[in-house]
């Protein structure tokens, strides 16, 4: 608790005015109330206040009482301040190091023993922490950004900055910020921008050089296969603007409007979707709805369109003659929703990834089979949506199983 020199002062003229009260009664002199006349003069000066006359002891003692009450009201607005000062700093989401002239740690927050006390990070965190703090004594402000590998990993930004009065040095402060989500978000935004840059590129590019090719091409029947190119490539780009825009309303749409409605329905529609594209490849999809029929509150057009990406994908990365499964269950409180295939599976190291927008674990098969690489951070942003969460069991080679997890209050239940 910080305790500000007024107050020390009126506890210091308190305590002379009892013991010269006590000498004064006990020598009956002149001379000592005299005495006690002069010291409370002199302090009530130095601290702006009126003094008492000489008129005897008992307006002394009047006075004594009055700068005792104020004493006792000064320092318990002091330690009010004081709590309401900790309490104020503890809500920070930053972490707060306050120093005192000699360099001693006066005050940490809440946040700020949080961060300092990560197992992984706080050696690191702590020396930097130090270093910067001497830095601040000596060039009056320093800051750095630290990366801690953790598991979890972290990003800390430390700012720290010389406190004085004008005169002289009253120590340093720091300020820790864990900066990572924001670190994760810029590169989100980075990689993003670079993705759709590319995903753009490649099919404009073709469809420039076909359409120059088309231009002077005399034979009908070359012709005819450039044009077949180029539309080909037209429905791509259709394609990444489609699922480009329909994530960026998913998005948007972090509350989306809910009503129950019959997952059976959902699944049924989502399925006539990809039926087309299945019967090219000769894949059979099998339906095993939930019976009886059960509800599910939220958004249509965007479980339909979850459940459609993941049965697309399934299609997709599936071998020819093979059998697509998707299925429903109610367990627990929840809808698990689950498409099952049998085809390339996904490698172990990847499987962290697959949600990311554009990431592609075989980047040419891919392309090769029209995929944008959106389907799955479609269907993750559905999921959060809806306060559900998508699971997926996967081994190379032998195929992937994707589960969309949905809650299921029970009021809603058929």
């Amino acid at each position: 608790m910080i305790v500000q020199p007024y107050v020390i002062g009126y506890i210091v003229l308190g305590v002379v005015a009892v013991v010269a009260v006590i000498i004064a009664n006990q020598v009956g002199r002149r001379a000592g109330r005299r005495s006690l006349q002069q010291r409370l003069t002199a302090l009530s000066n130095r601290l702006g206040v009126e003094a008492p006359d000489d008129a005897g002891m008992e307006p002394v003692l009047s006075h004594l009482e009055k700068v005792a009450g104020d004493a006792a009201e000064a320092v318990t607005e002091a330690s009010s301040d004081a709590i309401r000062l900790r309490r104020a700093l503890d809500t920070l989401t930053q972490g707060v190091i306050v120093c005192d002239e000699n360099g001693e740690v006066a005050f940490r927050n809440a946040r700020a023993v949080a961060l300092m006390n990560n197992r992984h990070g706080d050696a690191l965190a702590a020396q930097a922490v130090t270093e910067l703090l001497e830095n601040a004594w000596q060039e009056g402000s320093a800051e750095r950004t630290l990366d801690l590998y953790g598991p979890p990993r972290q990003t800390l930004a430390v700012r720290t900055r010389l406190i004085d009065d004008g005169r002289r040095p009253l120590g340093v402060i720091a300020i820790i910020e864990d900066v990572s989500e924001r670190r994760r978000l810029e590169e989100i935004r980075r990689d993003f921008v670079a993705n759709v840059s590319h995903e753009l590129k490649t099919p404009i590019g073709a469809l420039g050089l076909l359409a120059e090719t088309l231009t002077v091409e005399p034979d009908s029947e070359v012709a005819q296969r450039l044009a077949s190119r180029i539309h080909a490539e037209a429905f791509r780009v259709s394609r990444i603007i489609d699922d480009l825009l329909d994530l960026s309303r998913i998005e948007s749409e972090e509350t989306p409007p809910r009503e129950p409605i019959y997952i059976n329905l959902v699944m049924a529609e989502a399925v006539e979707r990809v039926r087309s594209a299945a019967e090219q490849r000769h894949i059979t999809i099998e339906l095993d709805e939930p019976d009886p029929p059960v509800h599910v509150v939220g958004d249509r057009r965007q479980l339909v369109s979850a459940i459609h990406s993941l049965l697309e994908n399934a299609v997709t990365f599936s071998y020819e003659d093979s059998t697509v499964r998707v299925s429903g269950t109610q367990s627990d409180g929840e809808i698990r929703l689950s498409v099952s295939d049998t085809g390339v599976g996904i490698p172990t190291r990847d499987l962290e990834r697959i949600f990311e927008r554009f990431y592609r674990v075989d980047h040419g098969r891919s392309r090769s089979t029209g995929g944008t690489g959106l389907g799955l951070s479609i269907v993750r942003h559905v999921a959060s949506n809806h306060q559900g969460r998508v699971e997926v069991d996967s081994r190379e080679g032998e195929g992937s199983t994707f589960t969309l997890v949905l809650p299921n209050p029970p009021e809603y239940t058929a």
